[in-house]
């Protein structure tokens, strides 16, 4: 009975600890197992690297792992970055007249497209053009005073107090009627710029003064993308730096530009600094506030060993990757330690460790170790 009862209480301590294991404890077990296979494969292919040397001559009968590879040539190699910005009209205002009034004609609808200089609203100008009629009679009246005292005047007639009295009064008179002809000038609403009628906020008979928005004008034919850059790039970007504009609304549209303006101030909210990129917009496609991402060219370098990123890997003692050597009848893979650079779309600079004409593992890299003897396929 007691060795039934010892029996059991095995069983299910071995239970126990069965279901203790968990999903890291696994994965542990799994990579230190993966550590001890590329450990093997590095002993194996150190040991087919010395019988190579050994006998030169001799034919590698073990087996040859499978490679697709890659002869380096130096290019030409551009680093790129992205900023997003939203879309502004260079043009756009909303008017509002000089002086208060009621609205007594709005002489465009939403939409319109008007001209520079184009009628868009009058105010009521009746009690204005009563003044300016009344001063006219006062005036022309003025004006044959002032004429007659300045004959007596030349004549030595008369005195001078009666001379500058009319010259004073006629000269008073011209300048009110320049005013109300101002005045009456500034009732009268016309378009500041060529454009398109967004939005009429008043409608006739209302109220209307400065600084109160009578309607919206927009011109579409120039916009600007404004989009703020990290303080990190302001030594990388300059005005009529190339630069390429996209849009998430149009997936197919990408427009060449050049950088028009720098900001010079860094915001000291978030450390980024302005950027502005004028687009020529003569089909109005793009509307202000459309959202947009500008393609910054930072980085160009000539003549530059370029490899795909996902070749890169890394282990303790700095990044790698894998090329090939011939050694006998044999093409042995050789763990290259290398200095990358800047990478973008996928595609890595090499700054050091790799040289043109050097054959690099494309395919199959990760089935490889420091030595291993490879087979190469198309």
């Amino acid at each position: 009975m007691k060795k039934i009862i010892l029996i059991l209480t095995v069983v299910i301590s071995v239970m126990a600890c069965n279901s203790e294991r968990t999903a890291e404890t696994i994965t542990k077990e799994i990579q230190s197992k993966e550590n001890s296979i590329e450990t093997l494969n590095s002993e194996i292919s150190k040991l087919e690297q010395e019988l190579s040397e050994l006998k030169p001559d001799s034919v590698y009968t073990g087996k040859k792992i499978p490679v697709r590879t890659l002869k380096l040539q130096t290019q030409d190699f551009d680093h790129f970055f992205e900023a997003a910005g939203e879309l502004e009209s260079v043009n756009e205002a909303y008017i509002s007249p000089e002086v208060s009034g009621q609205i007594e004609k709005i002489a465009v609808q939403e939409g319109d497209k008007v001209k520079k200089g184009q009628l868009l609203a009058k105010l009521n100008t009746s009690l204005i053009e009563k003044n300016i009629e009344e001063i006219k009679t006062q005036l022309s009246f003025a004006k044959t005073m002032f004429d007659k005292q300045s004959e007596l005047w030349d004549k030595n007639i008369g005195s001078e107090r009666q001379y500058l009295e009319a010259k004073n009064n006629y000269e008073s008179l011209e300048n009110k009627l320049k005013t109300l002809r101002s005045q009456y000038n500034m009732s009268v609403i016309t378009a500041p710029f060529a454009g398109e009628v967004e939005d009429i906020i008043l409608k006739k008979g209302e109220l209307a003064g400065p600084g109160v928005r009578l309607m919206q004008l927009v011109a579409l034919d120039k916009l600007v993308v404004k989009a703020k850059l990290s303080e990190s790039y302001i030594s990388s970007i300059k005005e009529g730096d190339k630069v390429v504009v996209s849009f998430p609304s149009y997936s197919n549209l990408e427009i060449n530009a050049i950088v028009s303006r720098v900001g010079n101030v860094i915001d000291k909210s978030n450390r980024t600094f302005m950027v502005e990129v004028e687009l020529n917009n003569s089909d109005n496609r793009l509307k202000p506030n459309m959202l947009a991402n500008i393609t910054i060219n930072d980085y160009n370098a000539e003549n530059s060993i370029v490899v795909p990123s996902v070749l890169i890997k890394h282990d303790l003692s700095g990044k790698y990757l894998f090329s090939l050597k011939k050694k006998g009848n044999n093409m042995i893979a050789t763990k290259k330690y290398i200095t990358p650079g800047k990478s973008y779309k996928s595609m890595t600079e090499i700054l050091s460790g790799l040289e043109a004409g050097e054959i690099v593992i494309t395919d199959g890299y990760n089935n490889v170790s420091d030595g291993s003897v490879v087979n190469i396929i198309k």
